[in-house]
């Protein structure tokens, strides 16, 4: 079904920074505990938390990513429900969205680290390949400290614990730390180098001890934050949320998400290497990379004016499967949870415009096009402006000045 007619509405520049000053940095309390590549910031959250629900509503995100929607939703006293593919969510929100009353103890984190120093069980990850992303003696030490800290008590200590292991693994890696695919190169391998030329394991070990501290600060700084209240929230990883079945009766209030951009969807080969030193196996990880929307077939054909305007100046066959790909998987995700919205709730969805075969493609308005038709409203779209970006000039980019706006699509469910 195409929509009657191309639909013409005003686009209105902010900027989510300017609306929402009392967020001065998207990495603050526990937004900064896990590296992730497209971030949502915070500011275009929770203005859409403060537009368009009202505590104790339940927010839904079916493309969970790094839990910013779940963390804002929690300290605006709404309730979260979150999904996404990648298994990394469910030991990111535990630390992310902490539900435990009490601050954590310093000293405690401190005997757990001289645990982890001078523990001498190993873990080998279900790789056949991790020799090739480390220096032999960094992978043997590694391998030490995931052996002891897979031995400690599964508790809130041993999650941060963790989580600076994850960041401590890939810096010692031969993989570049700083861009989001996974891949080694040249000047990363000079590094590594250099560093074994020195007193390389105390100088991990450090990393390794500073990285649980700031961590433990964060976190109970969220404590603090919370004052008391428990934060409300279900989340779940490695589930193909446009087949999830939700409860018979569950009801969001809003959908508040950002979906992957078109050529910038391999998010578990981001982060592969992580995933293998938490301890999955490699039949778990192609279970979720087949369902990644570069390697899954369309099973429809979504049509809208605009995508079909693209479609017809694409020569490229891979380009336009892909594209036929995209829109397909990302609105089934979006068709399966907006069908759980209350009549007037609002889905909210910050995406784009990325380019193919040097076209740009209106996410946005292909999304409005679609959802006109499906009994939603188009409110508004707000343009925000990218103030920073990391662009990467070492790697092949068809796109090298990026993308110089953000739009959020504000849909009423009628």
């Amino acid at each position: 079904m195409i929509a009657s007619r191309p639909i013409d509405i005003a686009v209105v520049p902010v900027s989510f920074r300017d609306l929402v000053p009392e967020i001065t940095t998207s990495a603050y309390l526990t937004h900064g505990l896990y590296y992730y590549p497209a971030k949502f910031i915070p500011h275009a959250v929770r203005y859409c938390l403060q537009q368009y629900t009202q505590p104790g509503d339940t927010v839904v995100d079916p493309f969970a990513g790094s839990g910013t929607v779940g963390l804002e939703a929690c300290l605006c006293g709404r309730r979260a429900f979150l999904l996404d593919l990648n298994y990394l969510l469910d030991h990111i929100i535990p630390l992310k969205i902490y539900q435990g009353r009490l601050a954590l103890s310093p000293a405690v984190l401190e005997e757990r680290l001289h645990a982890i120093f001078s523990g001498d069980t190993e873990f080998h990850p279900h790789w056949n390949t991790i020799a090739y992303w480390y220096a032999p003696e960094i992978l043997a030490g590694l391998q030490r400290l995931w052996g002891a800290q897979k031995q400690l008590p599964h508790d809130t200590y041993a999650l941060i614990l963790e989580a600076a292991l994850l960041k401590v693994s890939k810096h010692y890696s031969y993989a570049e730390h700083r861009l989001p695919k996974l891949f080694r190169s040249k000047s990363k391998r000079l590094y590594i180098d250099g560093l074994l030329q020195g007193d390389w394991q105390s100088r991990l070990h450090r990393q390794l001890r500073t990285q649980a501290q700031n961590i433990l600060i964060d976190i109970n700084a969220l404590v603090e934050m919370f004052n008391g209240s428990v934060p409300a929230l279900v989340h779940q990883g490695g589930v193909d949320s446009g087949s999830y079945e939700f409860r018979p009766g569950m009801e969001f209030h809003a959908l508040i998400s950002s979906p992957p951009y078109l050529q910038a969807q391999e998010y578990v080969r981001t982060f592969k290497l992580d995933l293998y030193w938490l301890g999955y196996k490699q039949r778990d990880i192609q279970r979720i990379t087949a369902l990644e929307i570069p390697y899954r077939k369309a099973t429809r054909i979504v049509e809208t004016h605009t995508l079909n305007a693209v479609r017809t100046r694409l020569s490229n066959a891979k380009l336009s499967a892909m594209l036929d790909s995209y829109f397909c998987h990302t609105l089934n995700v979006f068709d399966n949870a907006m069908a759980q919205l209350v009549r007037g709730g609002r889905a909210c969805i910050f995406i784009g415009n990325p380019r193919v075969d040097g076209l740009e493609v209106e996410i946005w308005r292909v999304f409005m096009e679609y959802f006109a038709d499906r009994g939603f409203d188009c409110e508004t779209v707000l343009e925000d402006r990218i103030k920073a970006r990391q662009l990467f000039s070492a790697r092949k980019n068809k796109n090298p000045d990026g993308m110089k706006s953000e739009f959020m699509l504000i849909l009423r469910k009628q």
